[in-house]
């Protein structure tokens, strides 16, 4: 009977371990496959530029419209509070640095498709994309801010993260059929493996302002930073410039969500980021 089970389970590991292996072969081909068609897509093409100055910023308030995003607790949509810093960082910037030009995805509650975006950034030939968020999780004890830029994910939770982001698409009926999309499934693992494969142009630049973006923001802001993450987010996947997803505080925790809310903190996260604009501009002209 011992030598019965003992084949069993032994038998039954080989054939689980089988499974898994023809689950990951099975992804990687078709990661392989999507790979080699992305070059016949029907896209802008992204033309790799010698940035040594900044003269045009893309601002991006996520969500809009159709598209409310994430909600707190029932007091406030992500979409609100990402256009009102939108807005704000707009201002500062216009105000103080004159000679960079500022354009918005959108200065209204109005519906964009994701691949809008990143088109608008492309068409203007910005020089840094900013794209602003508000996180969310069914934790209501998660909170802080983060800045991502393009990559693959290194923890499930950034993977979470850009998962929830990259759903938006599906408010998009056609989506599916979209080439300017690959094929892309927000749910499908083999959607992500595709970013890891893929390299940005403008990676380091990408890291440093990321960077500046935290460590502004946190030296004012009531809420904490979580640092600086890699994740596949599609609204960053076709920028030709420099570009970062600025997760402010998570709407679903309440300290966050109240900072969020607020007028005050709306102001200081907006100054935090647009000091980071200024000191990479001021970095970036100084050394080309």
């Amino acid at each position: 009977m011992r030598l019965t089970n003992f084949f069993k389970v032994y038998f039954f590991s080989i054939e689980k371990s089988f499974s898994q292996l023809k689950r990951n072969v099975s992804v990687l081909v078709s990661s392989c496959i999507i790979l080699m068609l992305m070059p016949s897509m029907d896209q802008q093409d992204i033309v790799k530029r010698k940035l040594d100055k900044v003269k045009v910023i893309v601002i991006d308030p996520g969500h809009g419209g159709v598209d409310p995003g994430c909600n707190g607790a029932g007091e406030i949509w992500e979409k609100e509070v990402t256009l009102a810093i939108g807005l704000k960082v707009g201002k500062l910037v216009e105000d103080s640095l004159k000679d960079i030009k500022v354009l918005y995805t959108r200065k209204t509650d109005k519906t964009l498709k994701l691949w809008e975006r990143p088109n608008f950034a492309n068409k203007y030939q910005a020089d840094l994309f900013i794209s602003i968020h508000c996180n969310a999780n069914d934790n209501t004890k998660a909170n802080g801010s983060e800045t991502y830029f393009m990559g693959l994910h290194k923890t499930v939770g950034n993977l979470e993260v850009s998962k929830r982001e990259n759903s938006v698409i599906k408010y998009e009926s056609d989506y599916k059929d979209n080439a300017r999309y690959g094929g892309f499934d927000p749910e499908s693992p083999e959607g992500y493996i595709i970013f890891s494969m893929l390299q940005n142009a403008f990676l380091k630049q990408s890291f440093k302002f990321s960077t500046m973006v935290e460590e502004e923001t946190n030296k004012k802001s009531k809420i904490h930073t979580k640092g600086v993450n890699q994740a596949g987010f599609l609204v960053l996947w076709k920028t030709a410039m420099p570009s970062v997803l600025i997760e402010t505080g998570f709407l679903t925790n309440g300290p966050d969500r109240s900072y969020l809310k607020s007028e005050e903190g709306q102001q200081i996260i907006s100054e935090g980021i647009f000091r980071a604009i200024r000191n990479y501009k001021i970095q970036l002209e100084k050394t080309k």
